[in-house]
């Protein structure tokens, strides 16, 4: 009877490992090698040819029962599931929604998965941008999980009428573009700093409508990784790989007149170098993604790099994360007004530890004219943190004619009206809203109707919701505890703050760049109100101020907008409505009790008809007790 088959004695008989080695370690230091592409067409891996012969393989593609001799297939191929390609010793396949890369443990090429959260938020919004284009030219997109959905909407067309008018959807005459296959008519994306690749087959397997990716990178071992992730997901119809400069690849694009309706930047740090190429390479109406890295200096850390590489100088202040946004923004405008374009926001997502902003880039000398009533200064106190925004330039309107002109300001004086503080400057950056909120519900709706599309949805889904409720013309924000800090007193609670700001009839909402931010249309001097009144609940120790601080001079200053004067009037005036006040009966209703008005029954007599009646009818009629 033959022996049953172990694997590690199969590997010992045959001189491959050794005794007090791992397999991994070992197998590494002899060079053992999975077989090249071209020997793999099946769905399966099979081991090198140097093991134990070749591995046959039938007409239909399947495998025939392979000898019990043969050592069992790597646990790395085997995670590679129904995908074809060579996965070496010491790499790993990573899986991220319909992708999976084959990524080297030496981490040769960049991969980051904290970032899924924005490659899947581009999947969504590039599905909506696709789907814009393409219903123009009469072409519906078919998204995996909206079947459906749709079909649900058809059925409940009524009658004769359904039958003789369109879909909704356009379904029928209408072309459809499926995920996977090449559209004639579809865009063109190209994905500047592919790494390994694993955005631009996303892009490929999951989002419909495409005619061709250009997977580029500048590296050559990026490059070869990238080319075998292409096959190893059998994506070769639609993704290409390309090793060059990324901003000579989009010039080349651009002189060629042959430009990109999507480009992607996600590079490793700042994009600022390949911004100029990327406006221009970009066709007219289509989408520019990009993502900065660089927090640090657009959070205000090194304001004279920021300004170098965006144009713009960054401060320091608790409303960072939305100053990058409109930094970048600034930047890709003014790179953009160079060649009588200008951009227009679809969605500006700051997230972890990144910025993301997706915009739409157009041609108008007219248009490139208001760019500067777009753009604004911030003066920004260094004691309460108090700011106020410049506008660059003035655009007034003369019926169906505009004139431009300069600004006149500032808008603050010497010091800080609050605190008496000194002022910085910072900017010049994006002044107009961050979204566009129709698209941002388009977005959302389409992500609402096809539930478990992203690994990261349910954030997606959350991030979107609190973008469309930002006050989109209130730039930047204040938070709570900057605020209470400011004057050395307790938090109040957020829901507090709003609804002192509401009952005062301003606007107020929250901002998707921080947790406990207060975006208001609210003057500054309304905030300080009402933490004044707020102080005053629960008061601080005002010996221990120094008189030249902003906590000092803001808290000597009596509450000029009686925000919280007024609730407490209200509260006043309704609190024991039913009871009488001790020395104020001007609010006691002036109607005669049932007995009186009859005119019969005991102790008719003693009802009181008005507050003034009162003291007579005590005096007169009944006897002290």
């Amino acid at each position: 009877m033959k022996a049953k088959f172990t694997p590690l004695a199969w590997f010992m008989r045959h001189g491959i490992l050794q005794l007090g080695r791992t397999v991994t370690n070992q197998l590494a230091r002899r060079g053992r090698r999975f077989p090249p592409p071209e020997d793999l067409p099946a769905k399966k891996l099979c081991p090198s040819k140097d093991m134990e012969g070749e591995c046959p393989q039938e007409a239909n593609g399947s495998h025939p029962e392979q000898h019990e001799e043969r050592p069992p297939t790597s646990d790395l191929a085997m995670d590679a599931g129904s995908c074809t390609g060579p996965v070496k010793t010491g790499e790993t396949v990573i899986t991220e929604g319909k992708a999976k890369i084959i990524f080297p443990s030496a981490n040769e090429v960049f991969y980051n998965p904290v970032q899924e959260f924005n490659r899947d938020l581009t999947c969504a919004v590039i599905t909506e941008f696709i789907r814009l284009q393409l219903s123009a030219k009469g072409i519906q997109i078919a998204v995996p999980g909206e079947e459906k959905i749709e079909k649900v909407v058809v059925d409940l067309s009524e009658g004769e009428e359904a039958e003789s008018e369109p879909a909704p959807d356009g379904e029928g005459a209408a072309q459809a573009a499926a995920v996977g296959e090449v559209c004639k008519e579809g865009v063109r994306i190209l994905e500047a700093l592919a790494a390994s690749g694993l955005r631009s087959i996303r892009f490929a397997k999951e989002v419909p409508g495409l005619q061709a990716v250009v997977a580029n990178d500048f590296s050559s071992k990026a490059v070869e990784l990238m080319a075998r992730n292409i096959q190893f997901n059998g994506v070769g119809h639609l993704v290409t790989s390309s090793l060059a400069d990324a901003r000579m690849l989009m010039y080349q694009q651009k002189a060629e007149k042959h430009p990109f309706d999507i480009i992607d930047l996600d590079p490793y740090g700042s994009p600022a170098i390949f911004l100029d190429a990327a406006v221009q390479a970009v066709s007219e109406g289509g989408l520019l993604c990009v993502t900065c890295t660089d927090m640090a200096v657009m959070a205000g850390n090194s304001g004279e790099t920021c300004y170098s590489k965006y144009g713009a100088m960054s401060i320091k202040g608790k409303f960072c994360h939305e100053m990058a946004l409109r930094i970048i923004l600034h930047s890709l405008d003014l790179r953009a007004n160079c060649y009588q374009r200008y951009i227009v926001p679809l969605l500006s997502v700051s997230a972890d530890f990144y910025i993301r902003v997706f915009v739409r880039v157009f041609t108008g000398q007219a248009t490139v004219k208001a760019s500067a009533s777009k753009q604004a200064l911030l003066y920004n106190c260094v004691g309460c943190g108090t700011h106020q925004f410049q506008r660059l330039g003035k655009m007034t309107g003369h019926g169906s004619n505009f004139k431009y002109s300069s600004a006149s300001g500032p808008p603050v004086g010497p010091s800080c009206e609050h605190c008496h503080q000194r002022h910085q400057l910072g900017g010049p950056m994006w002044a107009e809203p961050l979204h566009d909120q129709a698209f941002v519900q388009r977005v959302l709706s389409a992500l609402g109707s096809n539930l478990g599309r992203f690994g990261t949805q349910d954030r997606i889904q959350g991030v979107l919701s609190m973008v469309t409720e930002e006050l989109s013309d209130v730039p930047l924000y204040y938070t709570l505890d900057s605020l209470s800090s400011t004057i050395h007193c307790n938090t109040p609670s957020l829901l507090q703050f709003r609804s002192a700001l509401l009952h005062a009839g301003y606007r107020v909402s929250l901002s998707h760049a921080c947790k406990n931010a207060i975006k208001t249309d609210a003057p500054p001097s309304v905030l300080w109100d009402i933490m004044r009144c707020w102080e005053r609940l629960h008061p601080v120790k005002r010996e221990r101020l120094s008189d030249t601080s902003p906590a000092f001079h803001i808290l000597s200053v009596e509450p000029t907008g009686g925000i919280s004067t007024s609730l407490q009037d209200k509260r006043k005036l309704h609190q024991n409505k039913r009871k009488e006040r001790a020395g104020d009966r001007s609010q006691v209703k002036n109607i005669p009790c049932k007995r009186l008005k009859e005119g019969s029954g005991a102790g008719a007599e003693k009802c009181c008809p008005s507050p003034e009646a009162a003291p007579e009818a005590v005096k007169t009629d009944s006897p002290p007790q």
